[in-house]
């Protein structure tokens, strides 16, 4: 694997790191602006709105540069809003900040898994992008809690001044070591929108949206649930999220690995898995050592499906798909705001803290629903090979000398 991907496995390190540290520091952050722990949860929803929205707005601006210099564009936004949010003197600004870095967030993984890619052969895509993106997930084992401790042992402010200081490495990193590719001739914004009336595109960020949705679920409510059910101490839910993290960690890892070679079965395999852990996860959330083995399965399977749906976009875009790419970040984001809502309204409507997770195994089993759909929409139409790798099927070429012969059936 090029040394590049290592550069943009560190600013995926940072971007994860500030996504989900600001979740351990929300005490900190109310009571500095003197506003309710819910007002502070703005700074999270905040940013999950704003990677939506910024994933294809910024991928548009940029349309017109190439694609090394908006990777390193989108870390100087990155800085820029951490340290706004560190010297940020009112929660409005503290809010802005969060918006700003949150911009950078889905074009930066949307452009940087089209690189990841293009830097490596075609039966290794999968692994590359999976490599960049285990920055996002080695950022929860190790990123998240570190920054959370720093934050309540020296202050918050120095946490976001940290994260900064990552997305610095991050830039120097891009400049240095991601060569500067040529951007494909001929490809335009409208080519770019036009990867959106491919219905295997849609179904890919469908998939998207639906399974890591079935993922926070349950996770978006993992305090209650370890403590109230399970009976855990407060202070284990860190190290309760250190073994998500590491679940994340290996599923990426695996995913990737087996995405390169069977991407479909490699879907239907990880989301069948996750909607039944899901669902066992509401009678293996009673006993301390099921529930931190569902945990970490939750994360090892939940982030399988990640790189092989971000190769699906790219496959299925693949003559322009830098903004499918993009947006398919933006649908993990839209996932997760949604699976903690439809969470909220089942714990509220009174079927208690493990009630969520049947929300989840709906949500994942929805997903392998379309997945399935997927793969006969695309054996009717290509045939049973290209099922298998999830890859538009190869075309020989052809030369002007030599007529190419006539198939013998269609």
């Amino acid at each position: 694997m090029p040394l590049a991907l290592l550069a943009l496995a560190i600013g995926a390190f940072g971007i994860g790191t500030t996504e989900f540290v600001i979740m351990g520091l929300l005490p900190e952050v109310a009571g500095d602006f003197d506003v309710s722990i819910p007002t502070a949860g703005l700074l999270v929803t905040g940013y999950a709105l704003g990677v939506v929205a910024g994933a294809p707005l910024m991928t548009v601006l940029g349309q017109r540069i190439s694609r090394k210099r908006m990777l390193m564009l989108l870390m100087g936004l990155f800085i820029v809003g951490n340290l706004l949010s560190a010297v940020a003197p009112s929660f409005g600004v503290m809010l802005a900040g969060r918006v700003v870095a949150s911009l950078a967030h889905g074009a930066f993984f949307g452009i940087g898994s089209v690189v990841a890619a293009e830097l490596v052969a075609p039966e290794k895509k999968a692994g590359a992008i999976a490599l960049m993106f285990t920055g996002l997930t080695v950022a929860n084992v190790v990123g998240v809690p570190l920054g959370t401790f720093v934050g309540q042992a020296i202050g918050w402010r120095i946490t976001f001044v940290v994260v900064a200081a990552l997305g610095v490495i991050g830039l120097v990193g891009v400049a240095k070591l991601v060569p500067d590719l040529p951007k494909p001739e001929g490809v335009r914004l409208r080519d770019e929108v036009g990867a959106f009336r491919n219905v295997q595109v849609l179904l890919a960020m469908a998939m998207t949206v639906l399974g890591f949705g079935g993922v926070f679920a349950a996770i978006t409510y993992i305090t209650p649930m370890m403590t109230d059910v399970a009976g855990y101490a407060d202070s284990s839910v860190t190290w309760l999220l250190v073994l998500f993290g590491l679940g994340m960690v290996g599923g990426n890892l695996i995913g990737g690995r087996f995405a390169d070679r069977a991407l479909m079965p490699m879907l239907f395999v990880s989301l069948g898995a996750l909607a039944l852990v899901l669902a066992l996860f509401t009678v293996s959330a009673h006993d301390k050592f099921t529930a931190a083995v569902s945990v970490m399965l939750i994360g090892a399977l939940g982030f399988a499906t990640v790189p092989p749906l971000q190769k699906r976009v790219l496959d299925q875009a693949a003559a322009a798909p830098t903004l499918a790419s993009a947006a398919n970040i933006g649908a993990f984001n839209l996932g997760n705001a949604l699976a903690a809502w439809l969470g909220g309204i089942v714990i509220s409507a009174g079927f208690g803290y493990t009630a969520p997770n049947w929300v989840g195994a709906a949500l994942a089993a929805s997903a392998l629903a379309l997945a399935l759909l997927s793969a006969a929409l695309e054996r009717r139409s290509t045939g049973t090979s290209t099922v298998v790798t999830g890859a538009a099927p190869a075309v020989e070429p052809r030369t002007a000398e030599v007529p190419a012969p006539a198939p013998a059936h269609r």
